[in-house]
C-alpha cells in the first residue's frame, strides 16, 4: 500500500484539456533531434480525454470483478475492444492459476466466562441517509471479506496483539516474555506486507492471524470517514493476498514458468512454498475493538497504542478466545490478460519492446485500485491510435498489458513475463500504473536510470493546478521537505522512490531485470481495497472532474512515445552508479555497528568503476554515433548484468542483486538486498559472499559500458 498524504481539496477546471501553454524542449535527452517528436508529442496530449476517462472508469466499476469471475472477463472483453479501436493487434491470453474463493469465513470472539463479545466480519455498511450514501455496498456478488491464499481452517485459541506483525515487534512480544505459540496473533495494518505479517507469526508458533485496519492508520483519527471524508469507516475491510511475496509470486503452483491452460499436471509443484500452513482473515476496525478491548495482561509498548478509545493490552491469557472458521475453496482458475501492440519500423530495433501495463482486477469494484490507472491507459491508448491513424510508427515495437489477478499475487504479469522470457531480455523499458489516481499529488519510483527520464517528461505535461506537472511535484517535495531538508542541502530536483514491490514491475523488473517505473496521483485515500472503493467514493474525493486521470493519461503515454522513438536509450547510468554507491557505503556502516568484519574494499572499488564508466557512457549517449543499434543493446545489457541467475538467498526467484522486496517487509525495497539481509541476520560468511557477487555483477556492467564508450 502506497504512503498516503493529507491534502486540500483543490478546485478543478473540467476545460482543462489542451496543453499548448506547456513549451516542448528544445533538447532531450536520447534525442539528436527533438523537433519531430515534440509535434507528435503534442498531438498525443490533445487526445486523452477526461470525459471519457470518466465514462471508462464507470464501466469498469459497474461491478465487482474478482480475477477469475464473469465480471472480470467483461472488463477485460472492454479493454480489448478499446485497444482494438486504437488500431492495436489484440490478444485475450487466459491462465489457469490457483486461486482460492471463500465459501464460508466466521471470526467470533469469547470471554472468559463464555460470553461472545463480536461475530463477523459484519458487513460493510454506511447509512444510506448520511452524507450521500453509498448504493454500492449491497450487490449480493460481494464476495465475503477474506485473504487471498490462506488455507481453510477451523482453530480455537487465545489472541495475542502483535502491533504492527513486523520482527521487530515479535522480537519484542518475546522478550516480554509473552508467546505467540499455539495463540491466535491480532495485528494493524502498515509497516509491512500483510503477507509478511502471516509469514513471521508462523515462524514464531501461531496458529491464525486476524489483521485489521486501526483508525490511527487508516481512519477518524486522520480524517472524517467515508461518506462524509475521505477516510476508512469503522465496517471497511481491506481484502488482501497473504502469499509470501517476498519468496515469489506468481501462480503458486508453477514458479519459473508459465502457468498456460494447456500445462500438464506434471509440471506444476504440490506443495508451494510461497503459501501459508496458518489460517488468516481481515477484519474491520468496528469488529477488532471488541477483542482489543477484552485483553488483559501487560499494557502494550511505547508506539503500539491505536486510536480505539481504550488502552491497548497485549492478551495472551485465556481472558479472549477467538474462534476462526474459514472454508476456502481452492481451483485452478482461468484469468486473462489483455495484450495489444503496435509493431516497431526500425530494422534493428523493432524487436526491441517497451511494455506498458496496469492491472484490471479488483478485490470489490476497485475504482482507484486499480480502475483509476485502467482507466488513464485506456486514454493513453486512445492517444496512440490517434497518432497511428495520422501515420505515426514507432521505431520500437510497443506492448499494452491489462494484468489480471494482481490482487492475489501479481499473477498475470509473472505468468506472461515467465511465458516471454527470453524475448525480455530485448525489453527496454516496462512502465507501471496501478493506483493511478486518488488524488492531486503525483508520484513516482522508478530504477535509477530512468529517474531523470521520468522527471523529463513530467516538463512537458501541464497541471490541472496551472504549471507542469513537474512543477506542482516540486513544490509539494519542497514543502514536505521544509527547511531542515535545504539546510541539509538535499538535492533541489523531486525524488523519485525505488521500487519494493506490491505492484507488476516486480517480474518484469526483478526477476527479469527489464527497467521499470511506476506512476500515481496520490490523495487522502482510506477505502482501499474495501467494498468503498467505488464510482461513488472517487466522484466525491477522487478526482471529480478526471482531470488528473486526464494528466496520468499523457505523463504514461509520453513515457511510451520517448521510449519507443528515442535515438539513444534514455538511461542514466552515472546516476545509477552514485545510488548504488551510497547504499555500499550505507552498510558497510550497518556492519560496522554490527561488529561484523567484513571487507568492503572489492565491491565499493566495483562501484567506483561502474560509476565512472556511467559518467563516461553518459557523454557518449548525448553525442552519439550515426548508428546507435549497438550502444543500445550494450546500455540495456548493462542494467542485465545486475542479474544474479542463482538469485537471492533463501528467495532464487528474485535475480536482481540491487533491488528486491524485503524478506521482512514484502512492499518496501531493500537496496543491495543479498549484503543488506545478511548483515541484518548477523551473518557475515554470507554477506561476504554477497559483496563478491555485488562486485561480479558491477564490474560486468562497467565492461559493458567501457566497451560502449570505446567502441565510439
Amino acid at each position: 500500500m502506497k504512503l498516503l498524504r493529507i491534502l486540500l481539496c483543490f478546485p478543478l477546471i473540467a476545460a482543462f484539456a489542451a496543453p499548448a501553454q506547456t513549451a516542448a524542449p528544445q533538447q532531450v535527452f536520447g534525442f539528436r533531434d527533438f523537433t519531430q517528436q515534440a509535434r507528435w508529442d503534442a498531438a498525443f496530449m490533445a487526445v486523452p480525454d477526461a470525459k471519457l476517462a470518466g465514462e471508462h472508469l464507470k464501466i469498469l466499476t459497474a461491478a465487482p470483478h474478482w480475477a477469475s469471475s464473469p465480471e472480470d472477463y467483461k472488463t477485460a472483453l472492454y479493454v480489448a475492444a478499446k485497444f482494438k479501436a486504437a488500431g492495436l493487434e489484440t490478444s485475450i491470453v487466459p491462465y489457469k492459476v490457483l486461486l482460492n474463493k471463500p465459501v464460508s469465513i466466521l471470526v467470533e470472539a469469547f470471554d472468559a466466562n463464555g460470553k461472545k463479545l463480536m461475530s463477523g466480519p459484519a458487513a460493510e455498511h454506511v447509512d444510506p441517509n448520511k452524507f450521500g450514501g453509498d448504493s454500492f455496498q449491497n450487490d449480493r456478488r460481494i464476495l465475503p471479506a477474506f485473504n487471498g491464499f490462506s488455507p481453510s481452517g477451523d482453530v480455537t485459541a487465545p489472541v495475542v496483539y502483535a502491533n504492527y506483525g513486523t520482527l521487530a515487534d515479535f522480537k519484542k512480544l518475546a522478550s516480554l516474555g509473552v508467546s505467540v505459540k499455539g495463540k491466535i496473533v491480532l495485528v494493524r495494518y502498515g509497516a509491512n506486507f500483510r503477507g509478511v505479517k502471516v509469514y513471521i507469526a508462523q515462524q514464531y508458533g501461531a496458529k491464525g492471524v486476524l489483521i485489521y485496519s486501526d483508525p490511527a492508520d487508516d481512519g477518524y483519527y486522520r480524517g472524517d470517514p467515508y461518506p462524509k471524508g475521505p477516510y476508512h469507516p469503522a465496517s471497511a475491510v481491506q481484502r488482501g493476498s497473504v502469499q509470501f511475496l517476498p519468496i515469489y509470486p506468481g501462480d503458486p503452483e508453477t514458479p519459473g514458468i508459465a502457468s498456460t491452460p494447456e500445462l500438464p499436471d506434471s509440471q506444476r509443484t504440490k506443495r508451494p512454498v510461497d503459501l501459508p500452513s496458518i489460517p488468516s482473515n481481515p477484519l474491520s476496525y468496528r469488529d477488532a475493538a471488541p477483542i482489543l478491548k477484552a485483553l488483559d495482561g501487560p499494557d502494550s509498548p511505547h508506539g503500539w497504542q491505536g486510536a480505539l478509545p481504550f488502552t491497548y493490552h497485549l492478551g495472551g491469557t485465556s481472558t479472549v478466545t477467538v474462534h476462526m472458521r474459514l472454508q476456502q475453496n481452492y481451483a485452478r482458475r482461468t484469468i486473462w490478460d489483455v495484450i495489444g501492440t503496435v509493431d516497431g519500423t526500425d530494422p534493428v530495433q523493432k524487436e526491441d519492446w517497451v511494455i506498458a501495463g496496469n492491472h484490471r482486477d479488483a478485490w470489490v469494484y476497485g475504482a482507484v485500485d486499480p480502475s483509476s490507472g485502467t482507466a488513464a491507459m485506456l486514454e493513453t491508448v486512445h492517444g496512440v491510435g490517434d497518432l497511428l491513424k495520422r501515420g505515426w510508427r514507432p521505431k520500437r515495437r510497443i506492448v499494452f498489458a491489462s494484468w489480471d489477478a494482481e490482487e492475489e499475487g501479481l499473477i498475470g504479469s509473472t505468468e506472461w513475463a515467465e511465458q516471454h522470457s527470453a524475448h525480455l531480455k530485448n525489453a527496454v523499458a516496462y512502465f507501471n500504473t496501478d493506483v493511478g489516481v486518488s488524488g492531486p499529488n503525483f508520484n513516482a519510483a522508478a530504477v535509477p536510470s530512468l529517474k531523470q527520464f521520468v522527471r523529463e517528461v513530467t516538463t512537458q505535461v501541464p497541471s490541472p493546478k496551472g504549471g507542469t506537472v513537474y512543477d506542482e511535484w516540486k513544490k509539494a517535495s519542497e514543502a514536505e521537505a521544509g527547511e531542515s531538508g535545504k539546510k541539509a542541502g538535499h538535492e533541489t530536483s523531486v525524488s523519485i522512490d525505488n521500487l519494493g514491490s506490491g505492484s507488476d514491475y516486480t517480474p518484469l523488473f526483478q526477476h527479469m531485470g527489464v527497467p521499470s517505473t511506476d506512476i500515481g496521483s496520490d490523495g487522502p485515500y482510506g477505502v482501499y481495497h474495501s467494498t468503498f472503493d467505488d464510482y461513488n467514493w472517487f466522484i466525491k474525493f477522487g478526482d471529480p472532474t478526471f482531470a488528473y486521470e486526464q494528466q496520468q493519461a499523457r505523463v504514461f503515454g509520453l513515457e511510451i512515445l520517448h521510449m519507443a522513438d528515442a535515438d539513444v536509450l534514455p538511461y542514466d547510468y552515472q546516476l545509477y552508479g552514485k545510488e548504488i554507491l551510497r547504499y555500499i557505503q550505507a552498510a558497510q556502516r550497518h556492519a560496522a555497528r554490527a561488529n561484523l568484519k567484513i571487507d568492503f574494499d572489492a565491491c565499493l572499488a566495483a562501484a567506483q568503476r561502474f560509476t565512472a564508466a556511467g559518467a563516461g557512457i553518459h557523454q557518449v549517449q548525448a553525442n552519439p554515433p550515426a548508428d546507435a543499434s549497438l550502444l543500445n543493446n550494450q546500455l540495456r545489457g548493462a542494467e542485465e548484468a545486475f542479474l544474479n541467475p542463482a538469485g537471492l538467498p533463501h528467495r532464487p526467484w528474485y535475480k536482481h542483486t540491487i533491488y528486491a522486496p524485503g524478506e521482512y517487509t514484502g512492499y518496501e525495497a531493500v537496496v543491495i538486498p543479498g549484503v543488506n539481509e545478511a548483515i541484518e541476520a548477523n551473518d557475515a560468511a554470507r554477506a561476504q559472499a554477497q559483496l563478491a557477487i555485488l562486485a561480479d555483477c558491477l564490474n560486468r556492467a562497467a565492461a559493458i559500458l567501457e566497451s560502449a564508450a570505446n567502441a565510439k
